[in-house]
């Protein structure tokens, strides 16, 4: 067969299928797959195209097993501006204003946090990272990322903190001076910034006890696979710090609990314990249903694999998931010992092939959500919404997410891969659901990347529900 028909034969199977801009990457992943076939089918059946046909056939099987119910959300753009590969991180909160606090990367030039106000739907930048630490870096020095889990005291200050970015050729990791970690009241509009705690570490990590004056900050070298992470103490009133230990576990999370105990994780499994009233710092071990963590949960990885955590609102417990591993596990911070407690809540996503959970947060309401990814059998790779609230059997599975606004950017520039129609029809994002908080109002507010997007979600009370302004919420 000539190459031009062979050609012309695969475009005609192809091209009916996916035409739209908005699913060009998942479109060029297929047609990859079918130039690979093409390739194959000519070079060892003398170009029966029958074999090409059956294979189109199967893949249009498979792509039929999509998703009987959908969770939709409202999508809204990130200001370009603030973004030089529309990406960011962990760094989302709502403050006490009922605003949305959003950290975003420019590599090699400056970071800044974005407010989101929902009931307008607008975006402004009110933290220019070096221009309130009074630099103007290029390059891997300069603070090119808010990246921090942020965190909100009860004064209504968002504390936040800078990141390093990636090296490029002729750079090294030392040209990066450090983080800062940095204070934004929404009130002033001011921004109080204190020194770098560790020379050439980014922050990722600030949490405020503000009745006694201090923050507790975990560094990051980003030195995989030797990380290093110091567990610190910031006295918020003369910029002073305590390094309490060396961590080493990559991109840890600090939360106080309810008799101002800070907690750090630890390289293979023991979590450090800071009593502010004692000033005693000590390592605990776990134990999962009563028994060492099993190693497949990598709550004892001696690789340094990432550990998310949130607190309660009590402060009497802590929930938790390896970002690698299909569970949703809880600890009890009221029991006494050198042991900390926890047991298995259940698996993310029922019968999942392999899940990646990088956000989960616990809401004002004790309710524990998750943005992942999750594989199912004869699906692609989905990001879906789990809640667990105290009381339920296991956590719930709401689904996966479509934009219910598929025109809310024009997606132009070249980091628009991020979302693709992997059945023809919605919009998915494509990549790690990468940041998450859940609103005192019920909504949740999701991060995805390419476009750097944040997705507003809210789970009906009934199936069916249409909000006012039409956007879908669930099918």
């Amino acid at each position: 067969m000539r190459p031009n028909r062979i050609l012309e034969t695969f475009l005609w199977i192809y091209l009916p299928n996916e035409i739209s801009l908005n699913s060009f990457p998942a479109s060029l992943e297929r047609l990859m797959k079918y130039i690979l076939i093409t390739i194959v089918v000519v070079l060892f059946t003398g170009g029966d195209m029958s074999l090409l046909f059956q294979a189109n056939a199967q893949e249009n099987k498979i792509q039929e097993k999509k998703p009987s119910r959908w969770i939709w959300s409202k999508a809204h753009a990130i200001p370009k501006e603030t973004t030089s590969e529309e990406s960011g991180y962990f760094s989302i909160i709502e403050g006490n204003n009922g605003k949305i606090y959003i950290g975003t990367s420019k590599y090699g030039d400056n970071a800044y946090l974005v407010e989101f106000e929902p009931k307008m739907e607008t975006m402004k930048i009110v933290v220019d990272a070096e221009k309130e630490i009074g630099v103007d870096r290029k390059g891997f020095a300069a603070q090119a990322k808010f990246h921090t889990r942020n965190n909100v005291g009860k004064s209504g200050k968002i504390y936040i903190g800078t990141k390093q970015g990636y090296p490029k050729e002729g750079e090294t990791r030392t040209d990066y001076p450090g983080g800062y970690p940095m204070v934004y009241h929404p009130s002033t509009g001011k921004t109080k910034v204190y020194g770098i705690p560790i020379p050439h570490q980014g922050i990722a990590s600030i949490t405020p006890d503000e009745s006694r004056g201090v923050a507790y900050v975990s560094t990051c070298s980003d030195g995989r696979p030797r990380e290093s992470s110091h567990f610190m103490i910031l006295d918020l009133e003369t910029g002073e710090y305590h390094d309490l230990m060396d961590c080493r576990h990559v991109y840890a999370f600090i939360v106080v609990d309810y008799l101002g105990r800070a907690y750090h994780p630890v390289l293979g499994g023991k979590i450090a314990r800071y009593d502010p009233e004692t000033e005693r710092l000590e390592q605990l071990s776990q134990t999962i249903d009563g028994e060492l963590p099993d190693h497949d949960t990598h709550l004892m990885d001696s690789k340094s694999h990432p550990i998310n955590w949130d607190i309660t609102p009590d402060r009497k417990m802590i929930y938790a998931v390896a970002m690698s591993h299909n569970a949703l596990f809880a600890y009890d911070l009221t029991g006494e010992g050198d042991t900390l407690k926890g047991k298995t809540i259940g698996p993310l996503v029922k019968g999942a092939l392999s899940t990646d959970c990088r956000a989960m947060c616990v809401g004002p309401d004790g309710t524990v959500w998750a943005g992942l990814m999750a594989t199912l059998p004869g699906q692609p790779q989905l990001p879906r919404l789990v809640s667990y609230s105290f009381g339920d059997k296991e956590p719930i599975d709401h689904g996966p997410i479509a934009i219910g606004n598929p025109g809310y950017t024009d997606f132009k520039g070249p980091y628009q891969h991020g979302v693709h129609r992997p059945f023809g029809d919605h919009l998915v994002p494509r990549y790690v659901v990468m940041g998450i908080c859940a609103a005192k109002a019920g909504t949740v507010y999701l991060t995805t990347l390419y476009p750097f997007t944040v997705h507003e979600v809210t789970i009906p009370k009934a199936n069916g529900l249409i909000r006012k302004d039409g956007i879908r919420i669930s099918e």
